[in-house]
């Protein structure tokens, strides 16, 4: 008997409700209650935003206090008021706030809590702080600091891999001077790219088409590793002109026990920056796709990874080649929740807790296709981030959709922060039905107040060669993308001049009639009206 068939989370996601009971009725799986004995009481989200409320509500489901944390460009935000609890953390500068090692420690043991999620970006890959939880006592919700370190590196990362029998691209260890980097750079060939080992999100990758541009781009690459990750390592592999990136969702226990919830597909970059991500992948045979799973899991376990994590590949013609290692929880992991049924971050809590993987890799099957837009305030052809207040909000729904969001109606974007304001997961029975679903959700979506990257989404999704699965990491630019932006622009501005009439109408009412006003026994025509326009917004 299978993991899953004695044992069973339930997805956090409604639309994925019925892929449970599909397995629970050809399955005949019991729903037993998750142990309270190893269960934590109290965890502290060390995050912001849409991130920090995914875990919360996580939290919320397994009967676990969410304990939060907010600094003052935070106050307003909607995970602070989700919380069990919050504490002020600091100012808005990051590091006065969300990567205030010193403090966020001071607030668990002042809030009891026994836990840490540290979400993704801030402290989630910092080594140092998930010793730092080690040794006062607190769990860190994620692989061990060991692990951290050694995917923290892109060279010893790289070096591992190797040793596991993972393909890597042809390159080099650690760079020490421009000679042998020229030498290295002849052997494998121009154009070649020179990345900072302990780089990530694309920071720190300098590419040189010839030996006349080398001695630059390792400058560029060792100052970029230097500022953003103090380290200014670097090594050289050949450049891949136009490869798909493909990634591989594990999560693996304190047992031994490693699955992969198969791959994702984050081809759609802007400056090696994923916009939209896909699952399954459209370029990968069956056969592909049980290899490159079997990879990842082969990859984990040579290195005793705990917790969930990714392992990410590059695929061309044919071919794959292991990149790099995330060791947290991704932005994109929604899409690999709905299609499989799997609630990530409630394992990654259930493991971090001490349990056992609920699942054996035959358990893990996935049905249909998803996609998700990062939609973010920003200028959808230069990519600028953009900050302001949403003065009208109203998410898209129906069948197959899925808004991880932080922010509400009134809501300000601050500067020092990343520009996000939700992620749009779309899940159809195929890929073309995912497709028309989100190109749907798009539709939907009202945000005014602030510019947001909706039309270029819009303008991917209504593209042919993305439409038959014709992508890679140079799509954008390939297809002329930012040259179709305008005409979305316009496009989107009409949907949303038409859509806006909800909030022209609800306003109208309020100042003429406020809402708040109490309606006599007899009722009120015009009141009737503000309350069915009103009841519309939510």
């Amino acid at each position: 008997m299978s993991k899953i068939q004695s044992r069973y989370i339930f997805p956090t996601c409604n639309l994925t409700s019925y892929v449970f009971l599909e397995l629970f009725l050809k399955k005949d799986l019991k729903i037993l209650p998750i142990s309270e004995k190893q269960m934590f009481r109290k965890i502290l989200i060390a995050n912001r935003g849409e991130i920090a409320v995914r875990v919360m509500r996580a939290c919320r489901e397994l009967g676990i206090k969410s304990v939060a944390i907010y600094s003052s460009a935070d106050v307003r935000a909607f995970h602070r008021v989700y919380a069990d609890e919050a504490y002020y953390i600091g100012k808005a500068e990051a590091k006065q706030s969300y990567l205030n090692m010193d403090k966020i420690i001071e607030i668990a043991k002042k809030s009891g809590a026994e836990a840490i999620h540290p979400g993704y970006g801030f402290l989630a890959e910092n080594a140092e702080f998930a010793k730092r939880c080690e040794e006062e006592g607190i769990v860190f919700i994620g692989p061990s600091p060991k692990v951290i370190k050694i995917a923290g590196s892109k060279i010893e990362s790289r070096e591992r891999m190797k040793e596991a029998g993972l393909p890597i691209i042809e390159g080099s260890g650690e760079i020490k001077d421009v000679d042998e980097a020229l030498r290295v750079a002849e052997k494998i060939g121009y154009p070649v790219a020179v990345k900072a080992s302990g780089g990530g999100g694309g920071i720190g990758i300098s590419v040189a088409k010839g030996p006349e541009e080398l001695e630059e781009a390792i400058y560029r690459s060792r100052k970029l590793g230097e500022n953003y990750f103090n380290d200014s390592a670097v090594y050289i592999e050949k450049y891949l002109s136009k490869p798909r990136h493909i990634e591989v969702q594990i999560l693996g226990d304190e047992y031994g026990n490693v699955i992969h919830l198969y791959e994702r597909e984050c081809s759609i970059q802007r400056r090696h920056q994923k916009l939209i991500e896909e699952t399954p992948s459209p370029a990968l045979s069956e056969e592909e796709r049980e290899r490159l799973g079997s990879l990842a899991v082969k990859g984990a376990k040579s290195i005793g990874y705990t917790n969930a994590g990714t392992f990410e590949f590059l695929y061309e013609n044919g071919r794959l080649y292991f990149l790099e290692i995330n060791s947290r929880l991704q932005v994109e992991h929604p899409i690999t929740e709905v299609v499989t049924g799997v609630d990530i971050v409630k394992n990654q809590i259930l493991i971090a807790s001490g349990e056992e993987l609920r699942y054996d890799q035959e358990d893990i099957k996935p049905r249909g296709h998803a996609f998700e837009c990062r939609i973010n305030a920003e200028d959808p052809i230069n990519f600028y981030p953009t900050t302001g207040k949403i003065v009208h909000y109203r998410s898209p729904g129906g069948a197959g959709i899925r808004v991880d969001s932080g922010v509400h109606q009134g809501y300000k974007i601050p500067e020092e922060y990343d520009s996000m304001i939700s992620k749009l997961v779309a899940f159809g029975e195929n890929r073309e039905e995912a497709i028309a679903r989100m190109r749907r959700a798009l539709y939907e979506y009202i945000i005014e107040g602030v510019e947001t990257n909706i039309p270029f989404h819009l303008a991917v999704f209504y593209d042919e060669e993305f439409v038959k699965g014709n992508i890679h990491t140079k799509f954008i630019e390939e297809r002329r993308i930012l040259e179709k932006v305008k005409e979305y622009k316009d496009t989107s501005r009409r949907i949303k001049n038409k859509l806006d009439e909800i909030f022209r109408e609800t306003e109208y009412a309020e100042a003429v009639y406020p809402i708040s006003t109490k309606r006599s026994e007899k009722g009120n025509g015009k009141e009737e009206k503000i309350w069915k326009v009103a009841s519309q917004l939510y």
